[in-house]
């Protein structure tokens, strides 16, 4: 191994034997480590590193990094920082999904709303329904039992209402017959005449060509008097037992100059 000379200026700034170490490496004392443990264990024993150690007179307290970013790579389970309304700070793995408390509560309240929204618009639908089905029910109950009263062709009583004149033509009545002021017709009430339509077209409805006899007691003639007629038309002014007669059929049962009259009738089979 070569010796490495040192310049003539640098061996004036240092003594003589540490001139001799520097060129003679192979000549510098062995006793060097020993120096470096005998100054070590000069210190207290409670620090060295064969001495027992003392116990801290504070207690041992958890600690969790705030800023798992800053772990490193290396950390087998990364964490995450995550804020809670309810419970503040708290810290879960990365590898599960960590959604705030006060979102979940939030996102529970939401969820139990709408189902109670829900179910209170089913059962407002629900009881509608029921009582729609109540209502019709009730209402096609007393249109079946208003028929029976009304008076139709299966009703074989014999009804009283007032009479009054009509003048049918020209042109066509509610059945489609033509017809003028002689002829023995009349026009029922509106009312039994919707009730028997079987569909919108009243030229099918069952009433037409059906025929009324009517009955008048005249005190002026000393008696009664009958006439048979043959519905027509439909009266819309009429109340359900009333009949409209033609100008000829009226004065056949009363003076045209009283207008209106009672008189009672019955359907002819």
């Amino acid at each position: 191994m070569a010796n490495h000379q040192l310049p003539e200026q640098a061996t004036q700034q240092f003594p003589q034997s540490t001139l001799q170490d520097i060129n003679h490496p192979s000549q510098v004392p062995a006793q060097a480590p020993q120096q470096d443990s005998q100054v070590f264990s000069q210190g207290p024993e409670w620090e060295t590193r064969d001495g027992p150690h003392k116990k801290s007179k504070f207690p041992k307290l958890p600690f969790s990094n705030p800023f798992p970013h800053h772990e490193g790579p290396e950390s087998a389970e990364r964490k995450r920082h995550v804020w809670s309304l309810s419970k503040g700070f708290k810290f879960v793995p990365e590898d599960k999904e960590a959604t705030p408390a006060a979102g979940q509560a939030a996102t529970s309240r939401w969820q139990r709303k709408s189902t109670r929204i829900i179910v209170g618009v089913l059962f407002v639908f629900i009881l509608a329904l029921i009582i729609g089905l109540a209502v019709g029910l009730t209402e096609k109950g007393k249109s079946k039992s208003s028929a029976k009263n009304l008076p139709l062709p299966s009703n074989t009583a014999t009804f009283t209402g007032d009479i009054t004149y009509y003048s049918p033509g020209p042109g066509y009545g509610a059945c489609g017959f033509e017809n003028g002021d002689q002829d023995a017709i009349c026009a029922v009430s509106h009312i039994v005449f919707d009730a028997a339509a079987i569909d919108s077209n009243p030229n099918h409805n069952p009433l037409c060509g059906k025929k009324i006899r009517l009955t008048r007691f005249d005190s002026s003639r000393g008696g009664n008097s009958s006439i048979d007629v043959t519905v027509v038309d439909r009266c819309v002014g009429c109340k359900a037992t009333d009949i409209d007669l033609s100008i000829k059929m009226f004065t056949t049962l009363a003076d045209e100059a009283v207008g209106r009259t009672t008189a009672s009738w019955a359907w002819l089979n």
